[in-house]
């Protein structure tokens, strides 16, 4: 990169047919980590999950010889993405993927830490301001399968507007699950602390993304050095997600009749690609043996253990009108809980400012700047 303007296009783009694929291939685009081009090409060879990983391995090679160290970086990670756990391929991508990006943005700025944690690490990246009036700390992290490397352009427009820039993963996420075995963890005040403690950080702005929306809560609720919270595209209760009858079903059945639900899911990831990815995701990042196990971790995201009563900063909430992973109506449910908050700010992006999808994508240089914004006036 050695320094030069990330460019977030505008749009959302008809890529694919299929949300599964259309959505992901409009996430690296919208990041600024891929090729308009590229994308297009490859959503017209994709079909099939198998054919996604041979098109981004594909296209990562060509860009490698090309010399697109960024790009490459971020298909090596478009592949691992969709590579299902148990494939030895996966680790491998990964290493390539970070490999790359870092050979890609080494004369960045990037420092590159490892918090201690628990008996192992947070891996954690920093830039500091590139103005010479520094205006205060944003720390950034991601939600349930997040990289921290994914939220460098982010980073990299804050730090370009004053601010010392910090991104970690938590426990579940990237390396900390990867590198250093460690599980998901909804009690997030945890490795929050464990980060405010590190860098000594006081009057901090929090921002969390995707189900980071919920973890940057719960560590709001018992952290008070956490100042501001921004949070982008949050899921406020996941069992609260579905409709009432689903949720007495799930109810039923995770609670009253866990074995079979345990081998309904397992026949049906045998022949379901993408349900045999998102479970056996879900299962290695809570670190869990079974799929009953695994979701009862990730039921714990939910209203009573998010303390949102607790909550007492200022509040900013982005949310996607036409979100296809959290429900719109927990947009309403979030604003209603903060009952304590300082204040509450709630944005939503439409159609027609393209950045009405899952984390603003399709324009995410106008959430940015939405939060820039705001950031100022609380500051």
């Amino acid at each position: 990169m050695t320094g030069e303007q990330f460019h977030f296009p505008v749009g959302y783009h008809q890529f694919h047919k299929d949300q599964v694929f259309n959505f992901q291939l409009n996430r690296w685009y919208s990041l600024g980590y891929a090729r308009f081009e590229d994308m297009k090409e490859a959503g017209q060879r994709i079909n099939t999950f198998e054919e996604w990983k041979t098109e981004m391995l594909r296209l990562a090679e060509t860009a490698v010889a090309e010399d697109r160290l960024i790009n490459a970086a971020f298909y090596y990670r478009a592949a691992e993405f969709y590579t299902l756990m148990g494939d030895p391929a996966k680790g491998p991508l990964y290493d390539k993927f970070i490999d790359l990006f870092y050979r890609a943005s080494e004369n960045d700025g990037i420092e590159r830490l490892k918090v201690p944690y628990q008996d192992a690490y947070l891996p954690a990246i920093r830039i500091r301001p590139a103005a010479a009036d520094r205006k205060g700390a944003i720390v950034i992290h991601g939600g349930f399968d997040s990289f921290i490397e994914e939220f460098y352009s982010w980073m990299r427009y804050f730090s370009e507007h004053g601010y010392d820039v910090i991104s970690f993963e938590g426990p579940g996420q990237g390396a900390a699950r990867k590198k250093y075995g460690l599980a998901l963890d909804w009690k997030w005040e945890r490795p929050a602390k464990a980060i405010l403690d590190y860098f000594s950080l006081d009057d901090v702005t929090w921002l969390g993304i995707s189900m980071g929306g919920w973890f940057c809560f719960r560590a709001a609720a018992f952290e008070p050095r956490i100042k501001r919270v921004m949070a982008s595209s949050i899921a406020f209760d996941y069992m609260q997600a579905p409709n009432f009858l689903a949720q007495q079903l799930a109810k039923l059945f995770f609670i009253r009749f866990r074995k079979l639900t345990n081998r309904l899911t397992l026949r049906k990831m045998a022949k379901d690609k993408m349900h045999a990815w998102s479970v056996s995701n879900m299962m290695y990042i809570a670190d869990k043996k079974t799929p009953a196990d695994a979701m009862d971790v990730v039921l714990q995201l939910n209203e009573m253990n998010l303390h949102s009563e607790l909550v007492k900063q200022d509040v900013l909430i982005l949310t996607g009108r036409e979100d296809h992973f959290i429900p719109f109506k927990m947009h309403d449910m979030q604003v209603k809980a903060l009952t304590n908050a300082r204040s509450v700010t709630g944005k939503i992006f439409t159609r027609e400012e393209q950045a009405q999808n899952h984390c603003q994508i399709g324009n995410v240089g106008f959430a940015l700047d939405v939060m820039a914004k705001w950031i100022e006036e609380k500051s």
